[in-house]
């Protein structure tokens, strides 16, 4: 039995004064300050972690104005405050003590656009690919380019200054921001624009804001100029040199903000630039023999006019071929024969003038034949696109990058902290030469990639930050890139902000700019509390700064021994990238995340809760071997269950215990499994929530749903043999409230009449017997296809098993459906890992006997036999027996050359077909949708795939009371929207979840692929 983690960290009495105070005085947004919701707000994409007392999450300017008034009285002026965005910053610029403000949640509105006059105006919140999508009905975007676009928020790009790719062109985020509305530390509405000098001087008369900035960086301009390197990427936070323009005619205070990481205000709108989307775009992949190749080409590259020049080295290009992502673009960047490809440079043309953008693109490209007949340069091929999808898919690769290097393998990760140097890009080569010299000299791998074409190249040693020694060696190498950086011209900080980096501040600007720095901030935050730490203090404030050497994740994880982090891998790696906040509601990953908007929802918040509850465990006296075991070694005792019920009553009456933090998220994960693939590192939630489950109910006891859940393949084939008796009593509304009340079940499914084994009676498929088989020669057996049940599908939705046994005999091949074997993947989802082991090692016998007979077993849900590859794997390891159970879209695949042909099939029926994707199989199966396609098209008609999200139900989970609103929710979201777009009987879709959640809400069946393809074929089924 696991023990209570009955200690959390406590509210001071003046910060859980303030927050009751707030709530009673009309604050309208949320307030958080539990463990589990300050623990998701400790860490972001960097390697730090800081506790903050509480989070606000406001839902208007109003709200943040309330929460800065009530902040400025006596009472609460100790009280520190930090603005917080995407939580994607690579530095810890949003991570501090004291309370976060995340203006994420609610405050992302798109407020007015006027595409005549070229601009939107939009809430901090509003996430960066949000607004693309909204544009582009006017052909129109907003230009900064980052790999975080799609959970990025705008507050946080300009609170960075971010920029990317690109930006050569279009600049960085304060080139596209014409205004900004925001709220002081005393209350006040700041609202800035550009201005007259006449204007700015009369408004200083009044404003020690305006006076202070204006008169500051008038005095020293020429000192400001000559420190301001001369780059595409200067030296924001504060930008002391673009405050005026070229002639001094115009002052933007603007310029200030952007780039001051919440140190001086909160932003809480912005109106923004937006330009025409280019017409045409037109990409090249060059690839070389060596990654030094790649950057000395990037002068040249840039010479030939180009719109942008990124670059990627061959550790990300290996991670890349490891994930899902390669499959969308293993076509559009092939290897070369003969030839190891060791970087590539992706060159873009874009414009309106087609003529014009494909004559630079064939230009670069005979310039490119050129070097490579003479050898030259180490280019060993290229390849052109000019497909605007496939283009995005480069790109979508590119961004994902960053997530792929923490995805590598071993205790040594790539990690961020000197990864967004700029230099001058002629500059570049010779410079990253050095930099590869520094990191050798202490044996470090590392991956690389950037924007070769403005002279900032990401690079992240790889380092073991749970051992101290690799801690403080981090801190040596900054230090010694601070110099390197200096000494051909750059900056440490080229677009990722300064965080806990600046402490290196003065080295940069020089002790008088940097004095004039802490005077800015005085002027706007006098006391020091806005995201203290950062940028700088205010003068004659003697407040430390957060520096590098501050406190990491790796000090709280190197408490969990390696052993535990092994077993728990998908929580321990997890480096905080984000991509589980993706806005996209026809993303898979995370739909939990997506509804709510609660970080302790999502993969990266669960990973965090359960590091904790790791360390705590430990910390509590828990025993390696303990957290370990995946199956309980220890039978449960009367003792111990008694003590099991003592602990529910006092859970159920209050007694605070910290598992149930990660309970109640673990609650609101559907399994759907997209994390585990979806996501750079993979950190497959349903696996570490199925091991947290097993150790939590060691101490608490199950619902009874649980159970029924649980055991379901057991009693399924029992109501089987009277199906019409069960749901008399299942239709009746008594049992309906019953359920609902007792069980917590809702909606439950009626059982298929006629039922499987009732249709196939007299047909040959079920009369062949295994031992007939086996006797069978292997010419034979060549002739036999073996159908694999699942629970689901067989007992719920009949038809679909009998229509795939008619398909397969049509196809001229003989089916039979083997005996039901349970599957054990509800057990799986609820924990019940004891006996989803003895499940999954009865199946595996039992299938891995079958499968010497060398004849094909497939079986239609994707959920069911995806299990049989995934969680036998993860709980069966070693033991896992051989075999293999294929999905209808493989098999049909594996037998295309005897497949029927057009004359073959029913002339009437070319109507288009739409697929509506099951999570698991296209995560898992990235190729699926393409496959269906070919299928399709080889019976004679089109297939389209539709993008859609989670249908809701996974599994059981839409079936539970507590998820009902949920369930429909997301439903709502994605699939329910897709429907109304396309004509619901030429809908398709491979799950059983998904069908039964359409004919749920929708009140229509979705047939099966197979379905169709068997309404296609002329010959009937006998």
């Amino acid at each position: 039995m696991i023990p209570r983690l009955s200690n959390s960290p406590q509210l001071d009495e003046v910060t859980k004064t303030y927050l009751n105070t707030l709530k009673d005085s009309g604050f309208t947004g949320d307030i958080a300050s539990d463990y589990a919701s300050c623990l998701t707000m400790a860490t972001d994409n960097s390697i730090y972690q800081l506790m903050p007392q509480a989070i606000l999450f406001p839902r208007s300017t109003e709200d943040v104005q309330l929460i800065t008034y009530l902040a400025n009285q006596d009472t609460f002026q100790t009280l520190k405050f930090t603005p917080r965005g995407g939580g994607t910053g690579t530095n810890g610029q949003s991570l501090n003590r004291g309370i976060v403000v995340d203006l994420s949640r609610y405050m992302n509105r798109i407020l007015a656009v006027n595409i005549e006059e070229g601009w939107v105006k939009v809430e901090a919140g509003v996430i960066k690919d949000q607004l693309n999508e909204y544009l582009k009905q006017y052909d129109y975007f907003f230009a900064p380019e980052l790999s975080t676009s799609n959970r990025a928020t705008i507050g946080g790009m300009i609170n960075t200054d971010a920029s990317g790719q690109g930006s050569m062109v279009y600049g960085k985020t304060s080139d596209h921001v014409l205004s900004v509305k925001a709220v002081l530390i005393n209350g006040e509405i700041l609202e800035t624009s550009k201005k007259s000098i006449a204007e700015v001087e009369n408004i200083a008369n009044n404003s020690i804001i305006y006076r202070t900035t204006y008169e500051y960086c008038k005095n020293h301009r020429q000192l400001i100029l000559n420190k301001f390197p001369k780059l595409n990427r200067f030296l924001t936070g504060y930008d002391l040199k673009n405050v005026f323009n070229d002639n001094l005619t115009e002052f933007d205070l603007t310029r200030i903000l952007t780039g001051s990481e919440g140190s001086l205000a909160f932003i809480t709108e912005a109106k923004l630039n937006i330009i025409p989307k280019p017409k045409y775009r037109l990409l090249m992949n060059i690839k070389y023999d060596s990654f030094q190749s790649a950057l000395s080409n990037a002068p040249f590259l840039v010479k030939a006019e180009a719109l942008s020049v990124e670059t990627v080295d061959s550790k990300v290009l290996g991670l890349a071929k490891e994930d899902i992502i390669w499959q969308s673009i293993k076509e559009l960047i092939t290897d070369v024969s003969g030839h190891d490809m060791q970087g590539i440079n992706i060159v873009e043309f874009a414009g309106n003038d087609y003529e014009l953008t494909k004559g630079k693109l064939d230009n670069l490209s005979k310039q490119i034949d050129k070097l490579m007949m003479n050898h030259c340069l180490g280019i060993i091929g290229y390849q052109t696109c000019e497909n605007l999808d496939e283009i995005e898919k480069i790109y979508a690769m590119r961004k994902k990058a960053v997530g792929l290097l923490g995805n590598a393998k071993g205790t040594r990760k790539p990690i961020p902290f000197v990864e967004d140097t700029c230099v001058p890009p002629e500059h570049l080569a010779d410079y990253i030469t050095e930099f590869r010299a520094l990191l050798d000299s202490y044996h470090l791998t590392y991956g690389m990639f950037g924007h070769v074409d403005s002279g900032v190249l990401h690079v992240r040693p790889a380092l073991d930050m749970c051992d101290p020694e690799q801690e403080k060696l981090m801190k040596t190498i900054s230090d010694q890139v601070v110099g390197l950086t200096a000494k051909y011209g750059g900056l440490l900080w080229g677009e990722h902000g300064k965080g806990f980096r600046s402490e290196y501040s003065p080295a940069f600007f020089g002790e008088e700019l940097y004095q004039g720095l802490r005077a800015i901030k005085t002027a706007f935050d006098p006391h020091n509390r806005l995201n203290p730490g950062k940028i700088c203090p205010p003068l004659n404030v003697d407040d430390g700064m957060l520096t590098v050497s501050s406190t990491t994740r790796g000090f709280y994880d190197r408490q969990i021994p390696l052993s535990v982090k092994e077993v728990f891998h998908g929580a321990t790696e997890c480096n905080g990238n984000g991509l589980c906040f993706n806005f996209d509601v026809n993303s898979p990953m995370c739909p939990s995340m997506k509804l709510s908007g609660n970080r302790v929802y999502s993969p990266k918040g669960r990973a965090t809760l359960v590091r904790e509850w790791l360390r705590l465990m430990i910390e509590s006296g828990v025993t390696e071997q303990e957290l370990n075991s995946l199956l309980p070694t220890k039978h449960s005792t009367l003792v111990a269950f008694t003590k099991k019920i003592a602990n529910t009553v006092k859970a159920k009456f209050g007694e605070y215990d910290f598992s149930h933090d990660v309970k109640d998220s673990m609650n609101h994960c559907l399994s759907c499994k997209a994390c585990s693939t979806q996501c750079p590192i993979k950190i497959d939630v349903p696996d570490f929530k199925a091991r947290f489950l097993q150790l939590y109910h060691t101490r608490y006891l199950r619902p009874v749903r649980d159970y029924l859940v649980g055991n379901i393949e057991s009693y399924l084939p029992l109501m089987a043999k009277a199906p019409r008796f069960f749901n008399f009593f299942m239709k009746m509304p008594v049992t309906e409230y019953v359920t609902n009340k007792t069980v917590g079940m809702v909606s439950l499914p009626m059982l298929s009449v006629p039922t499987l084994k009732k249709q196939l009676v007299g047909h040959n498929s079920a009369n062949i017997k295994l031992e007939q088989l086996q006797k069978f020669s292997e010419e034979e057996r060549s002739q036999y296809v073996l159908v694999v049940q699942d629970p689901f599908t067989s007992y719920y939705d009949a038809k679909v098993v009998y229509d795939f046994v008619c398909l397969i005999e049509t196809l001229g091949y003989k089916p039979v459906v083997l005996p039901f074997v349970p599957n054990g993947k509800a057990q799986h989802i609820k924990g019940f890992l004891k006996q989803f082991a003895k499940t999954a090692h009865t199946a595996s016998q039992a299938l891995s006997q079958i499968a010497q007979l060398g004849i094909p077993m497939v079986g239609v849900d994707p959920a069911l036999v995806l299990c049989y590859r995934d969680e036998y794997k993860l709980i069966l390891q070693d033991k896992v027996s051989d075999f293999k159970v294929l999905l209808s879209h493989e098999w049909l695949t594996n037998i295309a050359d005897h497949l029927p042909n057009s004359t073959q099939l029913k002339t009437i029926d070319r109507e288009k077909w739409y697929l509506l994707g099951h999570c698991s199989e296209t995560t898992q199966l990235p190729a699926s949708n393409q496959q269906w396609q070919q299928i399709f098209k080889q019976f004679g008609t089109d297939l389209q795939p539709i993008r859609v999200g989670c249908c809701g139900m996974a599994g059981t989970y839409g079936h539970e009371v507590n998820n009902l609103a949920a369930s429909k929710q997301l439903y709502e979201l994605s699939w329910q929207r897709a429907l109304t777009n396309y004509p619901k009987e030429r809908c398709l879709t491979t799950g059983y979840s998904c069908r039964s959640q359409v004919k749920r809400f929708d009140k229509f069946i979705m047939k099966h692929p197979i379905q169709a393809l068997l309404g296609m074929i002329q010959v009937n089924c006998q």
